[in-house]
């Protein structure tokens, strides 16, 4: 149950963010915007604010606003979406994606003011409740010399040595406090790669404010990098498409608690991240789409008909979810059945 919680709080930020992008872009160019939603379905809640309806929905899986202008109906507000120059309208659309990639910025930045990054040392920084470290009594501080006779220097080679030796008993000489000690303690299997385990985290030294915001920029620009090359692979087909849905977003989301606040925090950048470039996609009924909509109206030197284009985003909208009632379904068979 709280990992559900849990789940709904990060979808919900992460909704809040996209259509906050596009709500505060659309206030700054002047736009009239009926209506700001998060969720999607009947209405739980709602209230009005001056021009604009604030409105709660039933299912976490999106968001929208209503902007004047944008549907085939409604093309003669004069501050209507379509009525607006065409950069304006170019970046209300991209505002979802960039506030998506700047909420995964200030997350990172968040991790390393606040918690730090892990230090490459031989050195116990966590240990694990009910992990096997912990049971043997393994404690934060122990500095590890030697796992199975083999000489450890750093963290890197500290988790190497460990991740080879699945379900095996190994022997730990450790230096507490300069009290040499032997341990032995068996390593559990991971699941997901079947590598060895026992339960430790490094240590981590906390970061000032400008060199987090150095590495939370490297860090989303990395993680942003690596997104788009497995795409590319899905794409070429050298990789599997390993798409999941709410429920198996929902499945990692309990995952990455297990880990911690600070796994948490990361997985909702960089959960925030895949959101913008999947946003960015010109597929219909994404952003993307809209973005490509508006780039061939300024080759072609004007718009294309709306009832044209609301019909390729209705279309988009309805294969979208459909392929999420698919993802869901698999998901759903996976975590039960497999």
């Amino acid at each position: 149950m709280l990992t559900i919680i849990l789940a709904l709080l990060i979808f919900g930020l992460l909704i809040v963010a996209h259509e906050g992008g596009h709500f505060l872009a659309a206030k700054w160019a002047g736009m009239k915007v009926e209506e700001f939603s998060v969720g999607l379905g009947p209405a739980i809640w709602q209230a009005r604010r001056g021009e604009t309806l604030y409105s709660l929905r039933i299912l976490p899986l999106g968001g929208y606003n209503r902007i004047a202008g944008m549907e085939e109906e409604d093309q003669d507000d004069p501050r209507g979406f379509n009525r607006q120059p065409l950069t304006k309208r170019m970046i209300v659309i991209a505002a979802g994606s960039a506030m998506n990639f700047l909420l995964a910025i200030l997350i990172f930045i968040l991790v390393f003011m606040g918690f730090g990054i892990p230090q490459d040392l031989n050195v116990v920084g966590g240990v694990q409740p009910g992990m096997p470290a912990q049971q043997v009594g393994l404690r934060p501080g122990d500095k590890i010399l030697e796992v199975d006779g083999h000489r450890v220097e750093s963290w890197s080679q500290l988790v190497s040595l460990i991740r080879s030796r699945p379900e095996q008993r190994i022997t730990l000489l450790v230096d507490r406090g300069g009290d040499l000690r032997k341990i032995e303690v068996t390593t559990v299997r991971e699941p997901q790669t079947g590598a060895g385990l026992i339960g430790i985290t490094p240590p981590w030294a906390r970061e000032n404010l400008y060199n987090s915001i150095v590495l939370g920029l490297q860090q989303s620009l990395l993680m942003v990098k690596m997104i788009i090359l497995s795409l590319l692979k899905m794409v070429r087909g050298k990789a599997g498409a390993e798409v999941v849905g709410p429920v198996g977003i929902v499945q990692m989301v309990g995952q990455a608690a297990t880990g911690g606040l600070v796994n948490v925090l990361s997985f909702t950048a960089v959960l925030s991240l895949n959101l913008g470039l999947i946003n960015l996609l010109p597929i219909p009924a994404l952003d993307g789409s809209r973005l490509a909509f508006l780039f061939l109206e300024a080759l072609r030197g004007r718009p294309l008909d709306p009832r044209k284009e609301n019909l390729i985003h209705l279309i988009g909208f309805i294969l979208l979810l459909a392929l999420l009632l698919l993802v869901t379904y698999k998901d759903i068979m996976r975590i039960f059945f497999s």
